[in-house]
């Protein structure tokens, strides 16, 4: 019985005590959780890292890259072909047009979901957003036929050459914009534009003056979505590049497929860090979290 006491006294069967336990646990636990996720994000672009700067292991034609790296090297990165580097620019340079196309399809379509009359703006609201839906891969084979109908037609053979591949990149990344462009004009009062043209400004000049500048972070919000999903693809571009443009997710796929070059980490990780840059620069122009979420946003 005395020893009985002796341990309820004890701190550790002290309510106060206990209940510190629990609230220091509950500060460190979502910490603890926050670094399980960031590890799980960022592990696989630890273990390309690590792989990018292995010596490998050298057989007659190949090296195979290893992680943890048995060595430190950077002769990968000196070995990037100049096809390796023109698949990115072109995937660059494609994703880029595609932002640029998409931003001006995508801005007057939004402007006129959201300013025009309610008939069939729930339709048009859906058609809009229905290549969203769709697998890209069903995607690909209506776009396949359809230019192979046109060409039928016409005798223009549009499929397997860059026009193609950017009219089908357009097709899947206008959404993004027409999404979120009409999401921040909804939320827009109507003041603004009641009190420029009470003022005498044309209806023209109140949007490039008043209304535009408010909604510029929805659109490199939407135009940062439609780069990434040209960027990125590898399924439509299957289907209607041509042979000789390849880009860099489908070189990136056939070395995968084929036989894995010792240069695709180190390429990969350059790649990467690109993006970080076009993070960071985002960050200081406009702010990462409004573009994002302007982006992100579906009205």
């Amino acid at each position: 019985m005395t020893d009985l006491a002796t341990l309820r006294a004890s701190s550790f069967f002290d309510p106060a005590s206990h209940s510190r336990w629990i609230s220091g646990l509950g500060r460190i636990a979502p910490l603890v959780w926050l670094v399980i996720v960031v590890l799980f994000i960022y592990a696989p672009i630890v273990i390309l890292v690590g792989a990018s700067v292995d010596p490998g292991k050298l057989t007659a034609t190949k090296a195979f890259l290893q992680f943890p790296p048995k060595g430190f090297t950077w002769r990968w990165y000196f070995s990037i072909t100049p096809t390796m580097w023109q698949s990115v620019w072109l995937s660059v340079e494609l994703a880029g047009a595609v932002s640029v196309g998409a931003v001006v399809i995508g801005v007057p379509a939004a402007w006129g979901l959201v300013k025009g009359g309610s008939l069939g703006r729930n339709l048009l609201s859906t058609l809009f957003r229905a290549p969203l839906q769709i697998p890209f891969i069903v995607t690909g084979v209506a776009l396949l036929q359809a230019f192979n109908a046109f060409a039928d037609a016409t005798g223009y053979r549009a499929q397997g050459s860059l026009l193609a591949l950017f009219i089908g990149h357009l097709f899947v990344a206008t959404p993004y914009v027409i999404s979120a462009t009409g999401t921040a004009l909804s939320q827009l009062s109507i003041r603004f534009d009641e009190a420029a043209l009470s003022l005498g400004a044309s209806s023209w000049r109140v949007f490039i003056r008043v209304t535009l500048p408010l909604i510029v972070p929805a659109v490199f919000g939407g135009a940062l979505f439609a780069f990434l999903v040209s960027f990125t693809d590898v399924t439509l571009a299957l289907f209607l590049a041509p042979p000789n443009g390849t880009t860099f997710p489908v070189w990136v796929f056939g070395s995968l497929t084929n036989d894995v070059e010792a240069s695709l980490p180190a390429l990969s990780c350059l790649v990467f860090l690109f993006s970080i840059g076009a993070m960071v620069l985002l960050q200081r122009l406009l702010g990462l979290e409004t573009v994002l979420r302007a982006g992100a946003s579906k009205g």
